[in-house]
């Protein structure tokens, strides 16, 4: 049995267990790679799906606010 992960999936692991630390315990470095690997997790997620559907319940909620 072999398994596979996307880079997607990964980048979605890897920002939670990065943001479940402590703030006071990272460093500037530390916070910069974390928003680094956020805005990749952003461009590889916007061209699926779950992409479109989470740009259009933003688009809803705008609208709503306004």
């Amino acid at each position: 049995m072999q398994y596979t992960i996307s880079a997607t999936a990964f980048l979605a692991i890897l920002i939670v267990i990065r943001l479940r630390r402590r703030t006071e315990a990272r460093s500037r470095t530390d916070e910069a790679f974390t928003v680094f690997t956020a805005v990749v997790f952003g461009v590889l997620i916007a061209a699926t799906a779950w992409g479109h559907a989470i740009l259009q319940l933003v688009g809803i909620a705008v609208e709503a606010t306004h």
